[in-house]
This record gives C-alpha cells, sequence and structure tokens, in this order.
C-alpha cells in the first residue's frame, strides 16, 4: 500500500527567476544559484531604463543551461517559489 505523502516524501522548495519578454506571452523560467541576486540584478536594468542596450549572458542550473538577452527586450522580472520532491 502506497505511503501516504506527509510520511514518507519530504516536499523541498526552490525559487526561480521569471523574465518577462516584450513580444511573447510566457516568461523565461530561469534556476541559478542566487535567484534573489539575479532578480536585484534584472530589476534594477529595468530601474535604469537606458535606451542603451546591453546583452545579458548568464549560465543557469535548469533545462535552460544558458541564456543571452538584451537589456531593452525584458519588460519585468519576478520570482517564484516551486514545491518539488
Amino acid at each position: 500500500m502506497p505511503q501516504p505523502f506527509s510520511q514518507g516524501n519530504q516536499l523541498k522548495k526552490r525559487t526561480s527567476v521569471l523574465v518577462f519578454l516584450k513580444g511573447t506571452t510566457a516568461p523565461l523560467v530561469l534556476y541559478v544559484e542566487n535567484p534573489l541576486a539575479l532578480y536585484d540584478e534584472l530589476s534594477q536594468i529595468l530601474k535604469l531604463n537606458s535606451p542603451t542596450v546591453k546583452l545579458i549572458e548568464k549560465n543557469t542550473l535548469g533545462p535552460v543551461k544558458k541564456v543571452c538577452i538584451q537589456s531593452t527586450q525584458i519588460c519585468a522580472v519576478a520570482l517564484q517559489e516551486e514545491q518539488y520532491m
């Protein structure tokens, strides 16, 4: 008989950074070692609102292994906490 969910399995939490790009409906989901630092970096770029295009390149831990984004294409960023086993 299967064990009840709360006894045998421990739920873990991880935080991902969601990057919303202009012209897309779904966000880019990035898993990194320090999600808060990436969130702060990207939100600072949004605050500056500079017309100068910067290329942002990051190595990540999830299914997307490396990403390269133009700074002017970012319209929003968010932190998302997920539960997994």
